[in-house]
């Protein structure tokens, strides 16, 4: 539920920022889109202590409200990529669409989010595979005696003066690799485009 909710949140919230950004050639836009370039060479254990204490203080410490902070440090690579791929979108089918009547919202709900698909799913793939995988960030934020996801609970098994189930640590070692193994396989393809059309033609 985390990783689907937090993948869901950042290619929905930082598709909509990229298009914004890449369309609307201001200063602020471009002090913006560097700051989220910069966030991508932030490492983690900078700011882990203070982000612990700011999720405890506003309530971001369930599995519900985890994908807010999730959202903050996936922003950084999707609004990277997707700004890249926006700009090369002929400006002028945006042009018919708001010809035609279309809003803000519609024209980029109708016309530019399924143009986006090449570089939703690569986005998509590498999100799900960051947040499936993560132990750090649940580790400090959730509430261990209430919530553990799949690497946090495979840490737990292992009992006291060194005791280990063995038979639930590998189920649960299993259950955290093949289905990213798999989803990965299936959309490879996807993922090479993706950080092709992101990155060359930004």
């Amino acid at each position: 539920m985390i990783t689907l909710l937090s993948t869901a949140l950042i290619l929905v919230f930082t598709s909509m920022a990229a298009w914004y950004i890449a369309r609307v050639d201001s200063k602020i836009c471009r002090i913006i889109y560097y700051l989220c370039v910069f966030s991508m060479v932030v490492p983690f254990q900078m700011v882990m202590f203070t982000l612990s204490k700011t999720a405890d203080t506003l309530k971001l410490n369930t599995p519900w409200t985890i994908p807010v902070v999730y959202l903050g440090f996936g922003a950084g690579l999707a609004i990277f990529m997707f700004v890249g791929f926006v700009k090369s979108i002929p400006l002028e089918i945006e042009e018919a669409a708001v010809i035609d009547g279309c809003g803000p919202l519609r024209t980029y709900f109708s016309v530019v989010f399924p143009m986006l698909k090449p570089t939703m799913i690569s986005v998509g793939i590498l999100e799900i595979m960051w947040v499936w995988n993560d132990y750090l960030l649940p580790y400090l934020v959730l509430d261990r005696n209430l919530y553990r996801t799949i690497p946090i609970h495979i840490q737990y098994l292992q009992g006291s003066y060194g005791r280990v189930d063995l038979g639930a640590t590998m189920a649960l070692i299993l259950l955290g690799i093949v289905p990213v193994v798999i989803f990965y396989l299936i959309c490879q393809k996807h993922i090479i485009k993706g950080v092709a059309a992101g990155a060359v033609k930004g």
